[in-house]
């Protein structure tokens, strides 16, 4: 039986890769936090450990006897976060998972990264030798750990990297501040709208992950997973009202303002350690481009996102009436 170490298990898609990975008859160790509610993964039967990452010794210790370790855990973008924070969760711990790896021989390094280390997409769509282009500290650890990982896969550790782009779908609300205000009436585009945008459903993802910890064509590579289309903002939006079976929001503001505004807002709120309401890169899913090519992984991985946007948006709409966020 395989043994599996998943770091971010009590995550969106970390939760989904347990699932998936108990399915295939995978004996699962989840490296999770003392905060962390683990009912969920235990009922799977997944042995949950708690497990400070930053910490080399305990990550040396708990890593041994698996086969392969799916690297999912993340500090993510939050207001007031520093650098020192998404450095030592990135990076830091990172690095300490690959050298147990490496000191374990564990037989495959899955690194989830995310297609932000390639910051804003000049000329979309992006494939994977698109250049590294970070905007903020968050993308900036993002990619400082891939680099870590890819150095040790240069060294003999059998690893993948993979960018997830716009996950979405039923467990996740991360886009409820777009459905939300669509469903409401309240939605008001920022720009033009003509911005592009690529979002990719969790169960395309974790098949995406799934092939990336069991294809020798995988090894030492990177793999951007995507959906099978994007499209631009303002079609998202109107495919979203479709699916919600509500009027298409038809107001817009010019970005500028908006973005001068939200320059000021961060400026005046940061002293005061106070989260601002507005900020600048809240702005960037109207502002740059995130379309890609997917190619490689269709090449290489026999990677295919089964799940078209407008299905994908209908059981994500569907899931949020249930639990009651949109009605």
């Amino acid at each position: 039986m395989r043994k599996v170490v998943v770091t971010g298990a009590t995550g969106f898609a970390g939760g989904m890769l347990c699932r998936r990975l108990v399915e295939g008859g995978a004996q699962i160790r989840a490296f999770v936090r003392s905060t962390s509610r683990k009912d969920t993964l235990e009922a799977l039967g997944v042995e949950c450990r708690v497990v400070d990452i930053t910490n080399p010794e305990a990550v040396m210790d708990h890593c041994a006897g698996c086969t392969s370790v799916y690297h999912i855990a993340a500090a993510y973008r939050t207001e007031l976060s520093d650098r020192a924070e998404f450095w030592r969760v990135n990076v830091d711990a990172t690095r300490n998972l690959l050298e147990a790896a490496k000191r374990h021989n564990v037989k495959r390094f899955v690194h989830c990264s995310t297609a932000g280390v390639q910051g804003e997409i000049t000329n979309p769509p992006a494939n994977e030798t698109y250049r590294y282009q970070p905007t903020d500290h968050y993308q900036t650890s993002k990619m400082e750990g891939e680099l870590c990982a890819l150095r040790y896969f240069a060294d003999g550790l059998p690893g993948v990297v993979v960018r997830p782009v716009g996950i979405y779908g039923p467990g996740d609300t991360r886009f409820l501040k777009l459905f939300k205000p669509i469903s409401k009436g309240w939605f008001v585009m920022i720009g033009s709208g003509d911005v592009l945008y690529h979002m990719t459903y969790i169960d395309d993802l974790i098949d995406g992950f799934l092939l990336a910890g069991t294809r020798d064509s995988a090894l030492g590579q990177i793999f951007t997973l995507a959906g099978p289309q994007y499209t631009t903002v303002r079609e998202l939006v109107d495919l979203i009202a479709d699916v919600l079976h509500v009027p298409r929001p038809r107001w817009r503001v010019p970005l500028a303002p908006v973005y001068a505004m939200a320059w000021l807002c961060e400026r005046a709120c940061r002293p005061l350690g106070i989260a601002p309401p507005l900020y600048p890169r809240r702005l960037e899913f109207f502002r740059h481009h995130r379309a890609f090519n997917i190619q490689k992984a269709r090449t290489l991985l026999g990677y295919e996102p089964k799940v078209g946007l407008r299905e994908g948006l209908e059981k994500t709409a569907q899931w949020y009436r249930e639990q009651g966020l949109i009605s």
